[in-house]
This record gives structure tokens, sequence and C-alpha cells, in this order.
């Protein structure tokens, strides 16, 4: 394939990603006043999981809580984000929400909440990896995103050995 026609077809899949992810978001945003919806819910507590699976307790009910927790330090990292990232993030998540986004921006033929964590990291390494650079922006944004709320939490530093900052 020529250079100039994989150039005009990636062009088109954006575009047609972008028109998607525009319609789904005044359908079902994934964040309304700077909180998650079920549906970025949905989204960040498999990605959450598939991220932080060996920090995450493995009991179920335990784990259960620690999402829930999650889920929590997530809106409070969101709703300190400017307005114009937060609509960005809304837009992105909706469109990851969707079908369509699920597999066509991540790999994921799974529903968000019934995929395995397996499964979820693959679809996540192979974002990592993808010679497309949205995908890859797409799983930078999931991965720091849930490893900044997670680790951001002070109630999580002894886990990595962080004493706290200092006073000076």
């Amino acid at each position: 394939m020529q250079r100039r026609v994989l150039f005009k077809l990636s062009m088109a899949s954006v575009a047609v990603l972008a028109f998607a992810g525009g319609a789904a978001a005044l359908l079902q945003p994934g964040l309304k006043e700077g909180l998650l919806t079920y549906d970025g819910r949905e989204v960040f507590a498999a990605v959450g999981v598939a991220v932080l699976d060996k920090v995450f307790p493995a009991e179920a009910d335990t784990r259960a809580m620690a999402v829930k927790t999650f889920l929590e330090r997530i809106d409070m990292l969101i709703s300190a984000l400017p307005q114009h990232a937060q609509n960005e993030l809304s837009q992105l998540l909706s469109v990851l929400a969707s079908s369509a986004g699920r597999v066509a921006l991540v790999g994921l033929d799974t529903r968000w909440q019934t995929a395995g964590v397996e499964e979820v990291q693959r679809a996540l390494q192979g974002m990592r990896v993808s010679s497309l650079e949205l995908r890859q922006q797409t799983y930078a944004v999931l991965h720091e995103i849930s490893t900044g709320a997670w680790f951001g939490h002070p109630s999580s530093w002894p886990l990595l050995g962080y004493p706290g900052p200092q006073n000076i």
C-alpha cells in the first residue's frame, strides 16, 4: 500500500471516529458536572483493575471496595482538571464506552464490565505499542489517570516506600 493511500485511510478513520465520538458525547457523555458517568465508571473500573491488578487486593469483597475507592479518586483527579481537559476526557470516555469505539480504538470485543483482567491488559498493551498515535495517546491518558489517581493519594504512598512530602 502506498503511503498516500495509507495516510488518506488513516485520516478518514480519524474523521469517522471523531464524528462518532462527538455524536456519542452528545448522547452519553463520559463526565457529567466534572464526575464520571455510569459509562465512564465502567471504562475506568475495567482499566483500573487491569492496570493496578497486582496492587488491588485479591479477595473479591476487598477488591470491590478498592475499585470503589479508585473511582472516587478518579473523580477527585478529574475535578482538578481544567474545563477544556474535562470536555476532551468526556468525549474520549463516550467513544470508549460505545461498542464501535471500544472495538476500533481499544481492540476489545467484550464489553468493559464483562471483560477479564487479562483481556483488558492485552488490549491496553496493543494500544501502547500501536503504530497509530491516536491509540497510543488513548492508552497514555487511561494509564496516567489510573496510576495518578491511585498512587497520588497519600494512603498509597507506603506501598511505594514514599514517606510523603518533606517539611522545608
